[in-house]
C-alpha cells in the first residue's frame, strides 16, 4: 500500500489536487490509520534493486531547486544493507559535487529505479549519511570496477512505492539484447559458412 511513502509525498496541496481530479478515494485505504507502514524493504524490493545497473537520484539545493542525476555502475552497485538501509560507493565523476553539496545541507533524497524491459518502477524516499569510512567504502565497492571511490552514501529508507507501469517505454541494454539477438547471430554465421562452402565448391567445379 506504500502508506509511509504516501504520507511523505501527499502534502496538503497534493491531496487537494487529488480531490479536485477525483483520485483521492483511490488512495484513502493506504492512508488509513490501520494500514501497514510498508516502510521496510522486502525480498521483492531487494531482488529488484540488486538487478539494477543505474537509477535516477534527486536532491534539493539550499535555494530550493531539485537536482536530478543518473547514477550508473556495475549491476547491483546499489546495495541493500538491511531492510531499512541502502548504500553505494560514490565514485569520482565530473567533480561538480552538486548532489554531495546538496546532501550536506539537506539529507533528503529520492530515487527512481527503472526496469524498462518489464515496465517496472520502484520509487524510494530516504535520508542520507555521507561517510569517509574506508572500511565501509571498501564494503560498498564493486570488485573489478575501474573507478575511484570518494565516499560512501548510506540511505535510510523512509518509504517506497511500486509505481504504475503505464507509459514506461520498453528499452533494452546491449546485455539484455544479447539473448534475443543470439539466435539471429548464429543463423547469420551458419548462412555465411554455408555460403562460403558453396562458393568453394563452385570455384572448384569451375576450375575443372
Amino acid at each position: 500500500m506504500a502508506k509511509t511513502f504516501h504520507e511523505l509525498a501527499f502534502t496538503d496541496a497534493v491531496r487537494a489536487m487529488q480531490e479536485q481530479q477525483g483520485s483521492a478515494a483511490m488512495y484513502a485505504r493506504s492512508l488509513a490509520p490501520d494500514a501497514p507502514a510498508d516502510d521496510r524493504l522486502g525480498p521483492n524490493e531487494a531482488q529488484f534493486i540488486a538487478l539494477r545497473d543505474g537509477f535516477y537520484q534527486a536532491t534539493v539545493s539550499a535555494t530550493g531547486w531539485p537536482y536530478v542525476q543518473f547514477r550508473g555502475g556495475p549491476r547491483g552497485f546499489l546495495k541493500v544493507l538491511d531492510d531499512k538501509t541502502l548504500g553505494y560507493a560514490d565514485y569520482r565523476g565530473n567533480r561538480q559535487y552538486i548532489s554531495a553539496g546538496n546532501l550536506a545541507d539537506n539529507d533528503r533524497i529520492s530515487l527512481i529505479l527503472m526496469d524498462y524491459p518489464n515496465s517496472a518502477r520502484l520509487k524510494i524516499l530516504g535520508r542520507v549519511a555521507i561517510s569517509d569510512d574506508p572500511e565501509l567504502i571498501t564494503r560498498l565497492m564493486d570488485a573489478g570496477y575501474k573507478a575511484r571511490p570518494e565516499r560512501a552514501v548510506v540511505i535510510t529508507v523512509e518509504g517506497f512505492d511500486w509505481n504504475c507501469p503505464q507509459h514506461i517505454p520498453v528499452r533494452l541494454t546491449m546485455e539484455e539484447l544479447e539473448p534475443i539477438l543470439a539466435p539471429f547471430q548464429q543463423e547469420l554465421a551458419d548462412l555465411r559458412a554455408e555460403n562460403a562452402a558453396l562458393k568453394t565448391r563452385l570455384d572448384a567445379a569451375q576450375s575443372l
